[in-house]
């Protein structure tokens, strides 16, 4: 049986144990390659996403855009998982984050990170600037989603130094660092905290945006 409750009739997917949000723009998904490598290093109820699962995800998102973007060209693709391996995938829109400030960001993150804790990937870290170079709220040893891919990547390119540091998260908790923190998230990109002025959290965010303004114009 293919997997996918909107290609086939006579199954019903069971209670989500995986939920991937990735945004799209002009009906494109701009970080596929980044969120399918982040989706292979994710664990369903302990076991591995199989390598099925990966290329009938592969297989699909297009089909999905082709069918479910033109209502919302620039909202978001859900993929759906349950416990028996089973899949489903949906577009709906995008729905900006209501509150940036530092503690609402530093709240989802916390929350991301005991996603992690179930699949190994958690889809929303906090990050820094901080003496030049990039704090990146993860222990060592994490994966990167697959915004964080992106980040990773032009740090490298800016020669922006990134370092680990799970305390990150307490920190923005605390204290007041809402001129250098922001959220990176595959459903939201890179998104600054409410009141952010540091020069290098405006360049990443311009970054990931011209990305996103880059696939609307191919529409």
């Amino acid at each position: 049986m293919e997997q996918g409750t909107q290609w086939v009739k006579d199954f019903e997917l069971g209670e989500p144990a995986l939920v991937c949000r990735w945004r799209i723009a002009g009906g494109r998904l701009p970080l596929e390659n980044r969120h399918l490598r982040a989706l292979g290093a994710r664990t369903v109820v302990g076991c591995p996403v199989s390598t099925q699962l990966l290329s009938w995800a592969k297989q699909h998102i297009e089909w999905t855009l082709t069918d479910g973007s033109a209502a919302n060209p620039d909202g978001v693709l859900m993929l759906l998982m349950d416990a028996e391996g089973r899949a489903a995938m949906s577009v709906g829109p995008y729905e900006p984050l209501a509150d940036t400030s530092a503690n609402a960001l530093a709240r989802r993150a916390a929350s991301s990170a005991r996603e992690r804790a179930q699949t190994g990937v958690a889809p929303e870290t906090l990050w820094a600037a901080h003496d030049g170079a990039l704090v990146w709220g993860v222990a060592d040893g994490a994966c990167a989603h697959g915004a964080a891919s992106l980040v990773l990547d032009l740090a490298s390119t800016l020669g922006i130094e990134v370092v680990r540091d799970a305390a990150l998260l307490d920190a923005a908790a605390s204290s007041d660092l809402s001129e250098q923190v922001f959220l990176c998230s595959d459903e939201h990109g890179v998104v600054p905290a409410a009141g952010a002025s540091d020069a290098t959290v405006q360049r990443l965010s311009a970054g990931y945006q011209k990305l996103l303004d880059h696939e609307r114009a191919q529409r």
